[in-house]
């Protein structure tokens, strides 16, 4: 094994020229965010989190640059942005439907230059309460729901209510409506033939070509669409939930774990039930409305009339309990007992659904304008 000479004592190793160029504060948060994922890489082997554990890979090509609060200078109509360090980015022209004149200069901790397949973008990090954005306070509705998150629905409700699961990956999607079709998978389609054209114009052991990077910009610009779209329908079903509703409660799901079926794990990363709970949390935070998550165990077998357990499997959509009678939708009766669990924990501490503490929930929310 060799092993490199240890440096002598007092020794200094020069910086490379792209270090030295960066301003001070993106180089911090560089390191700020490596220690964060050496920490928990530790953290999950001393937990002896099961699988993989988040070993911490070095990224050849970043795709975003943060500055704390220095670095960068605003314009007095806040529609341009200067780079003010040696990188050479300069004057940038902002694009976006947020108003940075509603918040002081000082509510701004952070600037963050991501680079998309679309172009570039600037994110604001702002010290802010969400509940203050709300222009007009909701009125409670004295209502409370529990929904069922699957595969035949995105989702169905404890009031019998269901809604289509738009497959943005699998099935064409146009004009805002879902077209579902048996076979179609116009998205997927589309991204395996640009995927075939990318890999055609591969040399290997070469520079790549122009036509090599324009091929892989089309492939990379339709996944963006499509998980964009996908973002979209859960932010407006999840606020949609949370204006209707003063109680939603939904199911604590692994689905980590559920994707590890390889028969149904494209379809479960298609449905974005991660994404939804995400949105779910931040609009009940931001309304002032209670979004709980409960253990699934048994909500979809168990009887929300008698209690009793039902065994059921897949394939066998509605229930009928020989118990009682109770006859329902299958997503319908583990809605309704979501709901119940839901109202049996209000008042106790509540588990996000992504298991970190959100950024909303210190306080800091982020406004993004592109730059295309």
């Amino acid at each position: 094994m060799r092993c490199d000479p240890a440096p002598s004592y007092g020794a200094r190793e020069r910086a490379p020229r792209e270090v030295e160029e960066l301003n001070s504060h993106a180089c911090q948060t560089a390191v700020e965010r490596t220690l964060r994922a050496i920490t928990r890489f530790y953290e999950n082997c001393k937990s002896k989190v099961k699988g993989r554990r988040g070993y911490p890979r070095f990224k050849r090509n970043t795709r975003s640059v943060e500055y704390k609060i220095s670095g960068w200078k605003l314009s007095e109509d806040r529609k341009h942005i200067v780079f003010t360090d040696k990188k050479g980015i300069g004057h940038l022209r902002l694009i976006g439907s947020r108003d940075l004149n509603y918040y002081h200069p000082e509510q701004i901790k952070r600037v963050r230059i991501l680079k998309r397949a679309d172009g570039y973008y600037v994110q604001f990090c702002i010290k802010l309460d969400p509940r203050l954005t709300v222009s007009k306070p909701l009125t409670p509705s004295q209502k409370t729901v529990g929904i069922d998150v699957g595969l035949k629905y995105f989702l169905a409700d404890s009031q019998g209510n269901t809604e289509p699961i738009p497959q943005f990956y699998e099935v064409a999607a146009a004009a805002g409506t879902c077209v579902l079709r048996n076979g179609d998978r116009k998205a997927e389609k589309q991204l395996k033939r640009l995927n075939r054209q990318k890999s055609k114009k591969f040399r290997k052991g070469k520079s790549q070509s122009h036509n090599y990077q324009k091929a892989r910009q089309r492939y990379a610009r339709k996944h963006l669409r499509v998980s964009r779209q996908r973002e979209e329908n859960a932010k407006r079903v999840a606020l949609r939930l949370i204006q209707s509703n003063d109680l939603v409660a939904y199911e604590d799901l692994n689905v980590a774990g559920l994707v590890k079926n390889r028969h149904l794990a494209k379809s479960i990363s298609d449905a974005g039930w991660t994404l939804f709970r995400r949105w779910l949390d931040y609009f009940a935070d931001k309304y002032g409305k209670i979004a709980i998550a409960v253990p699934p165990h048994n909500t979809s077998q168990n009887c929300s009339s008698c209690g009793k357990k039902v065994h059921k499997s897949l394939s066998t959509r509605t229930h009928v309990c020989p118990h009682c009678g109770f006859v329902a939708d299958r997503d319908t009766n583990a809605a309704i007992n979501i709901l119940k669990l839901g109202l049996s924990r209000v008042g106790r501490t509540r588990i996000h659904a992504s298991g970190e503490i959100p950024s909303w929930l210190v306080g800091e929310i982020l406004s993004a304008n592109g730059n295309s």
